[in-house]
């Protein structure tokens, strides 16, 4: 039997008319296939990119050293300012000087405002300054280097998603300790930035801060601060821990003095994201030798998982 000739014999003996509304009704499909394929695209959630995290992470480093107050940690501000530029968003400089063991010195936080639905803010910080030292070139990858790249990306991944409140990015200066990590030497830019908005009323609509710092260690462990709030800390692990990612978002504990430290003074509910268990930490070896995409990666699927909970917690109160 030929039945395969007979069809085909068939469908060309069709009258035009036939094949007319045959016609259109493929191209009508073929049209409705595109715009749901478009919809879809438009509707899909934006995602952090580690691979252009990691290409920020790696301009940053080949800058080199980057204290407060050096040529460097100006050149690298002017990098923050132009990727920035390049997505459509502003930095805003918040400059002053402050006294330190070796002198007055002049840092400068930026500041990255993305609007929301609400006025209300969460605030996700990191620093992006780098430890003196003058025994050897410090580089800082994971240690100044990681929350100056994911704060990039992660200002990529904000402005493109729907948020709820309104988001500050704060890439915060000196905080590392200028000689020793003791008595006012160290957190100079979140002292400042706290103390500013306190005098100018904007702490108020400040609902929350999440700081990232050392987030780039190829052996990732992340252990829960006992000095951040335990809510936003709960948010955040309980989530990693449903996206399977609790070898890396350690149920462990540890204690920690970071930048989070003036806004929980201040009132503000903080948590520290820090991976403190990291063998080059202040030492030569923090380079990019030691630090992976991948951890920035699973930091970012995390942090922007979570922020639906942290939203529906901060609305309700």
């Amino acid at each position: 039997m030929k039945v395969g000739r007979s069809k085909t014999r068939r469908s060309t003996q069709r009258p035009q008319g036939a094949l007319r509304t045959i016609v259109s009704v493929y191209s009508a499909c073929s049209a409705l296939i595109v715009v749901s394929t478009v919809a879809a695209l438009a509707q899909s959630p934006v995602k952090f990119d580690s691979n252009r995290a990691w290409g920020h992470l790696q301009q940053v480093v080949a800058i080199g050293p980057r204290p407060a107050g050096s040529p460097a940690i100006e050149q690298t501000r002017k990098y923050i300012r132009e990727q920035l530029a390049a997505i459509g968003l502003k930095a805003v400089e918040q400059a002053w000087e402050d006294e330190t063991p070796l002198g007055r010195v002049r840092l400068v936080n930026l500041i990255v405002t993305i609007p929301g639905a609400s006025k209300d803010r969460i605030a996700i910080t990191g620093h992006y300054d780098t430890k003196l030292f003058r025994e050897f070139p410090f580089v800082g990858a994971s240690d100044g280097g990681s929350s100056t790249a994911f704060l990039l990306e992660f200002a990529r991944v904000l402005k493109a998603r729907k948020n709820r409140l309104t988001y500050d990015l704060i890439f915060l200066d000196g905080e590392e300790a200028v000689v020793d990590w003791r008595g006012k030497d160290n957190t100079y830019g979140s002292r400042h930035y706290v103390e500013a908005a306190k005098r100018d009323g904007t702490l108020k609509s400040l609902k929350a801060m999440i700081l990232v710092d050392m987030i780039a260690d190829r052996d990732l462990g992340i252990r829960r601060d006992s000095n951040s709030t335990p809510w936003l800390t709960d948010i955040i692990w309980n989530t990693a821990a449903g996206m399977k990612l609790s070898n890396y978002f350690l149920p462990a504990s540890t204690t920690v003095e970071d930048d989070h430290l003036p806004f929980l003074a201040a009132g503000v509910p903080s948590v520290d994201v820090i991976d403190l268990d990291y063998d080059a930490w202040h030492t030569r070896r923090d380079t990019l030798d030691s630090v992976s995409a991948r951890s920035m990666q699973i930091v970012g699927d995390v942090l922007l998982a979570a922020l639906p909970a942290i939203e529906q917690r901060l609305a309700a109160h």
